[in-house]
This record gives C-alpha cells, structure tokens and sequence, in this order.
C-alpha cells in the first residue's frame, strides 16, 4: 500500500546545500513509523557478505535494511533517518563516489536524513558498516 502522501525533505537555506542526505524529514500526517535495527553485510544465513570490500558491505547492509522496509510494505522512498556507524571514516570518505552509485541504484535520488557516526567496533567480527533507521509507511505490516 503507498503512503498516504510524500515525506518533506527539509534543507534550510541557512544550512547550505545538503549533499547525498537530507538535514530533516518530516513524515506524513497518518504514516506509521518503522524501526529499522542495525543491519550489517549479512545474507540470510548470517554469513558476513562482502569481506574487507567496504562497499560490497555497504550495499548488503543496505539492502537488509530495505528488506525491512518491504516487509511493512513500504520501499526506499519511505527512509526518513539512516544512522551509519562505520568502523574507519577514513574508509568511508575514501569510497564515497562508489557508495553515492549503489545508493543511487538501490534508493534512486531519496535522500533521507543521515548520520555517519565512527564506532570503534561493531558487534559481528569483520562488520565495517551496521545501519539503523526510521522509515514512514502506511501499510500493512508484513513478515
């Protein structure tokens, strides 16, 4: 089922232009809100996908979260807040063309609120990137 209405993207001019995430989103009067627990390079057998590949990472994770989002019936333009912990920022800035395309070819051109946060290690061994989010849906809940 769609949501109701579009979420607002909201960049202030007083904060600049915002580059590959949005500064605010406002959800949709009616929209049910899902959590999104944080998800590593997974696959469905809790095997790590990806290796030492930053981006192969970032992508599996990427889809696990999108895969949540479907199951409440919702897709990628139903993200309003991603937070990334990334284990080495200097690995993320470093592949941060790479990670805009598949991002693009996972999420089109919705950027949701984001933040990039450095943790000095994420639960799973060999895990480089974990995200969490918010999503906005309206419908039914799934699996």
């Amino acid at each position: 089922m769609p949501l109701m209405a579009e979420l607002s993207r909201l960049n202030p001019p007083e904060l600049g232009k915002a580059a590959g995430y949005s500064n605010g989103v406002l959800c949709p009067p009616g929209a049910r809100l899902l959590m999104i627990a944080g998800q590593i390079a997974w696959d469905s057998e809790h095997r790590l996908v990806g290796g030492d590949d930053f981006v192969a990472q970032f992508e599996q994770a990427m889809k696990n979260v999108l895969a949540v989002v479907k199951a409440a019936g919702g897709g990628p333009e139903h993200l309003a807040e991603l937070t990334m912990f990334v284990t080495d920022k200097q690995v993320y800035l470093k592949y941060t063309r790479e990670l805009g395309k598949v991002w693009r070819t996972l999420c089109g051109t919705h950027y949701p609120a984001i933040a990039l946060v450095e943790a000095r290690g994420l639960l799973e061994p060999g895990a480089m990137i974990e995200i969490r989010g918010i999503a906005a849906v309206n419908g039914a809940s799934g699996t």
